[in-house]
C-alpha cells in the first residue's frame, strides 16, 4: 500500500473591500507612486474596516475552502492559524475560528511564524495528517496588519496589506500532495523586523504606546540580500527532495514580500516568468496570507491543474524561511 501523505483539496480567500493606492499614501505619508512601485511593484494594499476581525475574515475563507472541498465544519478535526495579527493575545484565534464556523470541539491553535506562517502550518498538518492523528485540517494564514503599521514610516506602510485564505488539507493518493518541504528560522535576524511592544518584554503602557513600539519596525535593506540568497537555497534542496527539476515545474508561487526580491529568486532559480504567479501589485504583502491568497487565485482561475508541480516558497520576520513542493 502506498504511502498516506497530505494534500490540498479546497481554498478560499477573502479580501476586505476597502482598497488603499499609492495616490491614498502620497497623501498620508512622505512617498510617490512611483517610489512605491519601483521599490515594491505595489499599487494598492486592502484594509479591513474597523468591525472586521481577523477571524471575522478567516471564517469567510473557511467557508468558500470549505466549500470547493465539498466538506463541512462538522468534518474538520484540527484548525490551524498562522497569524501575526491575532484578535487578542488570549484566547487563540483559532479557537474563535472554530466557534464561529459551528465545527466540533477540535485541536484549533494559532501559529506565529510570519511570511512563512502559511508553509510551516503546512508541514504540520502534513504530520498529522500522516501520522493518522487528524483526517481534515483546515489551515488557514490570516492577517490585518493595518492595525500594526505605523502610516507615518513610508518604509512600513506602503508595503502590508490585510487578507486571509484558507485550505483544506486531506490524505490524498500518490502522486497528488506533498512531496518535499523544508523550513528555517534564525533567531539571530529577529529584530530586522519585528513588532517590540505588547508582550512581556514591553507591556502595553503609555510610554510603550507614545514610542510606537505597537507598530511594525522593519531594517529591509538588511533582510533583503538574505531572503533571496534563503529562498533560493531552500527552494533548490526542496525541489532536490523531491526528485524534480525546475524544468519540471508548472508554477512557482513565492511569498508577495517585494518584486525585487521575488524577481531576483526566480531568476536564479531559472524558473520562466510565465511560471511565476504575483499579486503584489493588486494585494501588497499580506504576510501569511501571502501565498494561499496567491494559491487560491490559481485554482480559481484555472492557472492551477490537475498533477501540476508546484513550488512555494517563503521569508519572513523571525528571521522564517521554507519551502514546500506539491504535486496538486
Amino acid at each position: 500500500m502506498a504511502a498516506r501523505t497530505a494534500g490540498i483539496v479546497g481554498t478560499g480567500a477573502a479580501l476586505p473591500e476597502k482598497i488603499i493606492t499609492n495616490a491614498d499614501l502620497e497623501k498620508m505619508v512622505d512617498t510617490t507612486d512611483q517610489w512605491i512601485t519601483e521599490r515594491t511593484g505595489i499599487k494598492q494594499r486592502h484594509q479591513a474596516a474597523p468591525h472586521e476581525t481577523t477571524s471575522s475574515l478567516s471564517v469567510q475563507a473557511a467557508c468558500r475552502a470549505l466549500e470547493m472541498s465539498g466538506h463541512k465544519p462538522k468534518d474538520i478535526d484540527m484548525i490551524i492559524c498562522s497569524t501575526i495579527s491575532p484578535d487578542m493575545p488570549l484566547p487563540a484565534t483559532a479557537a474563535f475560528v472554530q466557534h464561529q464556523l459551528g465545527a466540533p470541539p477540535c485541536l484549533a491553535f494559532d501559529l506565529v511564524a510570519a511570511c512563512s506562517g502559511f508553509l510551516f502550518g503546512l508541514t504540520v498538518a502534513e504530520q498529522f495528517i500522516k501520522t493518522e492523528k487528524a483526517r481534515c485540517v483546515l489551515l488557514i494564514g490570516a492577517e490585518i496588519l493595518s492595525r500594526y503599521v505605523d502610516y507615518k514610516d513610508r518604509t512600513t506602510c506602503v508595503i502590508f496589506g490585510d487578507g486571509v485564505a484558507a485550505a483544506v488539507v486531506v490524505p490524498v493518493d500518490p502522486p497528488s500532495g506533498i512531496l518535499a518541504s523544508e523550513m528555517h528560522t534564525n533567531g539571530e535576524m529577529a529584530k530586522q523586523l519585528y513588532i517590540p511592544g505588547g508582550g512581556t518584554a514591553h507591556p502595553a503602557s503609555h510610554e510603550s504606546i507614545d514610542q510606537g513600539l505597537h507598530y511594525i519596525k522593519m531594517r529591509g535593506n538588511e533582510l533583503f540580500k538574505v531572503a533571496i540568497r534563503s529562498m533560493e537555497q531552500v527552494s533548490l534542496r526542496t525541489l532536490k527532495q523531491a526528485g524534480v527539476t525546475t524544468e519540471e515545474l508548472d508554477l512557482f508561487i513565492p511569498h508577495q514580500a517585494n518584486r525585487r526580491i521575488t524577481g531576483a529568486v526566480q531568476q536564479r532559480l531559472g524558473v520562466p516568468p510565465e511560471k511565476v504567479y504575483s499579486n503584489i501589485e493588486r494585494v501588497g504583502n499580506t504576510s501569511s496570507a501571502s501565498i494561499p491568497i496567491c494559491l487560491d487565485e490559481c485554482v480559481r482561475s484555472g492557472r492551477i491543474k490537475k498533477n501540476d508541480l508546484i513550488l512555494m516558497t517563503a521569508f519572513g520576520a523571525g528571521a522564517t524561511w521554507g519551502s514546500v513542493v506539491l504535486r496538486w
